[in-house]
């Protein structure tokens, strides 16, 4: 993960079901592979779990020798004590419950706020997820008090127990690939994703390692054309409503433009060639965002795979695309 772009990593000091005893060596361990692969290390805590280990507010040196480079402070840990902490190592708050209120006790307190973020909760339980127009309303607050936000995404591989339906902070994104629900808080402005489940799948952390080292969006085609996969293409400056126009295709020329004996519809996710009927638009290669009619001029050379489907909304002025060629049918019912 530290490979494709990763750079900190959050666990929990703080889980009911956990041998208390063991916590520390455990902790020892990760903070040490981290380490090795220069991430960060954030641990969630409650005023619980500082007695369970050992731990007080007041003594900063022990919480930093474990390896920790910051904290996550749960219920029970008063401001003044954040702000205390907050001069030695990053503090992240409940993003979801913070008010003016705590703010203005900070200030009070000194605390040192270019060591404090603003972290929202994941929601295991379907249906419990936040309200995308109230988080955005909220991170708008957060920001116009100088903190930044963090939030997660759920991941498409192992997911964690006991309920098994993703670890997300938006209820809109719990079954969303992992890509599209961190393209998407991106455009939402969030500073920082984190995956909450335990495991994401290899097409995941590839996906997400294009996009993050190269600015590359990934799509996965049924039928794709080899050549179309053979080459880099991008959205064009002018943003369509319906279809996402690969810029470069009128230029490159490189499929058949002959009209199909038959006019097939286009419904979203369709993967189109403007052929000959369409003059100067010969060769136009678009994806549709929406489902649309046959037109005798459009041939339908291939179908993105249903969990790509979110994405194409999200794609952008510019943006780079990359096409691959997916299992036929994977994922494509409607």
């Amino acid at each position: 993960m530290a490979q494709s772009g990763f750079s900190t990593v959050f666990t929990s000091l703080h889980i009911p079901e956990d041998d208390a005893s063991s916590l520390v060596p455990r902790l020892q361990q990760l903070t040490g592979w981290c380490k090795e692969e220069g991430l960060t290390v954030i641990a969630d805590i409650s005023d619980t779990g500082f007695e369970q280990l050992g731990w007080c507010t007041d003594d900063v040196d022990t919480v930093l020798a474990s390896g920790l480079t910051g904290l996550r402070v749960d219920d029970g840990i008063g401001m003044k004590s954040v702000a205390a902490m907050s001069r030695y190592m990053m503090i992240a708050l409940n993003a979801s419950t913070l008010s003016a209120q705590n703010l203005q006790e900070l200030r009070r307190a000194g605390a040192d706020f270019s060591h404090i973020e603003a972290w929202h909760n994941y929601y295991p339980r379907p249906e419990t997820g936040l309200d995308t127009e109230w988080f955005n309303r909220k991170n708008t607050w957060l920001h116009s008090q100088g903190l930044k936000v963090m939030a997660f995404i759920a991941g498409d591989g192992q997911r964690r127990g006991p309920v098994f339906a993703g670890l997300p902070t938006l209820e809109g994104q719990r079954g969303m690939l992992p890509l599209w629900a961190f393209v998407e808080l991106q455009q939402m402005g969030v500073d920082g994703v984190f995956i909450g489940d335990e495991m994401i799948s290899e097409t995941s952390v590839a996906t997400i390692e294009a996009y993050v080292t190269q600015q590359v969006l990934t799509i996965h085609v049924v039928g794709l054309p080899t050549v179309l996969a053979q080459t880099q293409w991008h959205n064009r400056p002018d943003v369509a409503r319906d279809v996402v126009r690969l810029q470069e295709a009128r230029r490159r020329q490189l499929v058949g433009t002959e009209p199909d004996m038959v006019a097939h519809a286009r419904p979203v996710g369709s993967l189109t060639v403007d052929n000959d009927g369409y003059g100067r638009y010969r060769g136009e290669i678009q994806i549709t965002k929406h489902d649309l009619p046959a037109d005798a001029r459009v041939n339908v050379i291939g179908r993105v795979v249903r969990d790509d489907w979110v994405g194409l909304s999200l794609i952008g002025a510019h943006q780079a695309i990359q096409l691959v060629q997916s299992v036929a049918g994977k994922h494509f019912d409607r």
